[in-house]
Order: C-alpha cells, then structure tokens, then sequence
C-alpha cells in the first residue's frame, strides 16, 4: 500500500473516532455524566493516533516533500492550510483536556459546557480536515509528485509505521473499545 493510500486509511480510523466523540457528547446532552475516564481514552486516541501517528507522518515525510517540490501552491495549502488546522486540532485537544481536569475536580456546568465545546470542535474540524486533505491535498501530491519522490514517501510511511507498530496497536485497541460503548 502506498504511503498516501495508508494516510487514506487511517482517515477512515479518524472517521471513526469523530463519531464516537460525537456520541458521547449527545449522551452527556441527553443527560448521562460526564464520564472522564472515556474522555481521557478519548484525549489519548487524539494525541497518539490522530496527531502523533497520522499527522506526524503528515508532517515529517508527505508535507516535506510537497512543499520542497510543488512551489508556492503547495507552500501555501500546506502552511496557510493543513498546519494550521493541525493546530487548531491541537488547541482543542489542549482545552479539552483543560476543562476535563477542571471538571473532574469541581464538576462545573461551565466546565461541561467546555468539554462538549471543543470536543465537538474537534471532531468538526477534523471531519472536514479529511474532506480537504483526501479530496485535495493527497490528489494533489499524486499527480503533481514524481513517481520517486512518491516511492521515497512510500518507504518512509513504512518506515514510520514500523517505528510505531506497537503503539498504532494499542491506539486501534482503544478505537475499538470506545465503540462497543459509543457505537
């Protein structure tokens, strides 16, 4: 599998993960408690999975080489685009985890309202940061790389995954266990 198509699949993961994130936010809505243990799981699939293997891999080898070879058009879609959304991923997170803290030690309304916020923040940005990404962004390196740059990027995605093996599988393990809950 290429490296790309990997990328592709590991969306469908991600996918995945947004429905269950959405899920348990419409129970705490339908007013089940805040249960702070899964949405601890659910921080640590976000930060392992989604950021650490996927957008590593994003970052370090597909994005690299985009903006190295395909000039301004990839610098901008690249850094005015999927970085800065890899970002506001990343603050979500960051305030998710804050208010989850802050609720587990006062259960604030205040601080569930936070939770749900960026929880669904998250999840919303990112179903539609996939949109972009597999529609645009992977279309765009496929055609316009070279085919070895394309195979370079293939050996470092396999690369990158075997470096990763044990902890994509524990990451998946936990993606299955939040859905026999969730889904």
């Amino acid at each position: 599998m290429s490296g790309i198509d990997l990328m592709v699949q590991e969306h469908e993961h991600i996918l995945k993960f947004v429905d269950i994130i959405r899920s348990a936010c419409c129970r705490v809505l339908d007013g089940f408690p805040v249960d702070a243990d899964d949405f601890q799981r659910m921080l640590t699939f976000a930060r392992t999975y989604a950021d650490h293997h996927h957008h590593g891999k994003e970052e370090q080898i597909l994005f690299r080489e985009m903006r190295a070879r395909l000039g301004q058009t990839a610098e901008h879609l690249i850094q005015h685009g999927m970085l800065v959304e890899h970002d506001m991923g990343r603050f979500h997170i960051a305030e998710l985890e804050s208010a989850l803290e802050r609720y587990k030690a006062t259960g604030s309304t205040m601080d569930k309202l936070e939770i749900l916020t960026h929880a669904a923040g998250w999840a919303n940005l990112l179903q539609r940061h996939i949109e972009k990404e597999n529609n645009a962004v992977y279309t765009f390196a496929k055609r316009m790389l070279p085919s070895d740059v394309l195979k370079q990027i293939d050996a470092e995605s396999e690369a990158f995954e075997e470096a990763e093996r044990a902890n994509t599988a524990q990451a998946l393990t936990l993606l299955e266990q939040l859905s026999e809950t969730y889904l």
